[in-house]
This record gives C-alpha cells, structure tokens and sequence, in this order.
C-alpha cells in the first residue's frame, strides 16, 4: 500500500506538485491520470525518495523508502525506461540489480523470461530497441518480486502487442494481491486497463453542482457509461444526458471532445 499526504513539491516559482493525497491500495491496478507535465513523474520520485518533499508525507507499506533494508525486494519501479548502462548486457544489469539487494540468482532468467527478453539476455542494454527497453526497465521492477510496483508511463516505446501483454501483467499483478499504481496521459489506455484513477493535481471547483449532478458525476467516476448512470439512479437516458451536458457546462469544459470531457469532469470530482 502506498499511502501520500499533503505532498508538495516546488521547483523555484513552480509548484509540480500541490497538497496532493492519496492512497494506492493492493489488489487493483490505480491508474495516475494527467498531462504531461501535471506532476505524475515528481509524485512517483518523491514515493521512492529520488526528490524530498516541500511538505507533507509519503509511506509505502507504512515506512518511508529510505527506510526498507531491501528496496527492490519490497518496491519495483519503472521511471527512465534507458536507466542501465549501455555496454552492459540486459542479463548483467539484472544481476548487478540482483546482488545489491540479495536477490536469487535464478530471479534473473525468471523475469527476462517473463517480459519476454530471453532470447536478447547477452545483448548490450545500449544496442535494444525502446520498447525492448522499456521491457528491461519493467524486467527491473520485478526482479525483487516485490509487493508493490510504481511504474511511470509503461506503455511508451510498446508496439500494441506489447501493450495487450504489459495490459494483462498488470492486471495479473493486482490479482496476486500486489499495489499497482500506474501512470499515463492516455486516458484510453487508463480506462482498459486501471480500476481506480487518480487526478494528478487539483483540476476544479464543484460547488456549482447540484446534489444530483454530483451523485451522476461519482458514477462516472467509477467508469459507468451514462445508460449504466442512468439505471443506478434510476432516471431516463434522458435525464443523465442533461445532467452530463450540464456538469461540463458548470465545469467550464469544452463543447467538443465528449470522452474527454467525460474523463477531465472525473478527474476534477477525483482531485476535488
């Protein structure tokens, strides 16, 4: 479990992340909505410790990163999909990662087996494609077999085939009772594959909606289409379709775009 309070992060005049909390808990795969450059890739450093924080707090499985004896046997990450040494075989930069936190041996061909990369185990790191990269870094991430991963924008570098199969590990991952929390600015993407979503930043004021609105709004966010809305609350298609229009009118969105209007009117109920 990932738990983040208060968290804020400012880079000279810039604030990247401002009084965000959260929690990331086992057993669904959380997905971390938001532009680029919104703050998801500082939120996860600061997780891990890469960056200290202004204020506030975060604990991954109650204790502070710094503070876990064997971090990739507890936390698997995924940030920089090239973070290895180019003239270092995959296979090598898997044992170095290894025996720095006394991992088996045998780890090592289990997870290039399972990313996929075992025929490509003695090429250089520096001479595989992005999306054999991007296959090495998630390798990385679960060398230690940990309990919880934190992977930034997985998908990139992936043909679609690699995205079906990073879909399913993911999904795999959380049923084996891990916390998977999981970024990406393709709201697409987000929505096949995570169960919860999280806004990465506070993205709106709500008082301008009614009681009712709200309630269609908490549906939405559960990723209900408005037929689905509609039943739960029991009104018309009618009647939901007039409390979506009027949400995104309130929420000052955009006239076009309706799936993206749909998912920023979430992200603003989620960040709010």
């Amino acid at each position: 479990m990932i738990e983040a309070h208060a968290l804020t992060k400012r880079y000279g005049p810039i604030t990247a992340v401002d009084q965000l909390s959260f929690d990331v808990r086992p057993g669904v795969v959380t997905g971390f909505l938001g532009p680029n450059g919104s703050g998801k890739s500082t939120t996860m450093r600061l997780i891990l410790g890469l960056d200290a924080a202004d204020h506030g707090t975060v604990k991954v499985a109650g204790r502070a990163y710094h503070d876990l004896p064997f971090p990739l046997r507890e936390v698997g990450a995924l940030l920089e999909a090239k973070a290895f040494h180019p003239g270092r075989s995959a296979k090598a930069h898997l044992q170095a990662l290894a025996a720095s936190n006394a991992i088996a041996p045998s780890r090592v061909d289990e997870t290039l087996q399972t990313v996929g990369l075992q025929t490509a185990a003695n090429r250089k790191a520096g001479q595989l494609s992005l999306g054999m990269a991007q296959r090495l870094g998630i390798a990385a991430a679960l060398l230690g077999d940990p309990p919880v991963l934190i992977l930034d924008e997985p998908v990139n570098g992936l043909d679609p085939e690699g995205i079906r199969w990073i879909r399913n590990l993911m999904k795999s991952l959380a049923a084996e009772g891990r916390t998977v929390f999981v970024s990406s600015h393709l709201i697409a993407e987000m929505a096949l594959t995570a169960k919860l979503l999280a806004a990465s930043r506070h993205a709106g004021d709500l008082d301008p909606l009614t009681p009712r609105e709200r309630d269609v709004l908490a549906l939405m966010a559960e990723g209900r289409s408005n037929a689905g809305v509609a039943s739960a609350l029991v009104l018309t298609l009618g009647t939901v379709e007039k409390h979506v229009a009027s949400i995104f009118g309130k929420l000052g969105l955009p006239a076009s775009e309706t799936d993206n209007r749909r998912v920023l009117a979430v992200l603003r109920y989620l960040g709010s």
